[in-house]
């Protein structure tokens, strides 16, 4: 039977607090940033989760490794408190971040070369018109 593990972390990341959703399921990773401002008090996080859990886009799956953990309370315990101590995000949302960000980067980049393929296809019609116009009274 397959697991599904979510985690947030939040930290403050100058000047703002951001949070990192990681979502584990069947050996890969995705991860998605979001940027809550001010310092979000637990009652925020967790309205947030409820009400827009369902819109986040999560990066492209990245492969990792899943570690069984033993189910022992104190030993479930030492890891909170560790990574209640650990700032930041793993590497491996890192990567899965990144390559979000680099899908994010070639969609843009598609899309500002289609806008101004048609601007340029717009002007050389009104160059056209225009010379059509001039020749019209001969």
């Amino acid at each position: 039977m397959d697991k599904t593990n979510g985690i947030l972390t939040v930290f403050f990341d100058e000047p703002f607090w951001v949070g990192v959703f990681e979502h584990t399921q069947k050996g890969r990773l995705s991860a998605v940033k979001v940027t809550f401002g001010a310092e979000p008090k637990e009652s925020e996080i967790h309205e947030f989760v409820l009400k827009h859990y369902c819109k986040l886009k999560f990066s492209p799956a990245v492969e990792t490794k899943v570690k069984r953990t033993a189910d022992n309370p104190k030993r479930r315990q030492r890891n909170a408190r560790k990574q209640l101590n650990t700032v930041g995000i793993g590497t491996k949302s890192q990567q899965a971040l990144k390559l979000m960000q680099e899908a994010m980067k070639t969609e843009r980049r598609q899309l500002t070369k289609e806008q101004h393929e048609a601007e340029k296809q717009h002007h050389f019609e009104l160059r056209q018109q225009k010379r059509r116009e001039k020749h019209k009274g001969h």
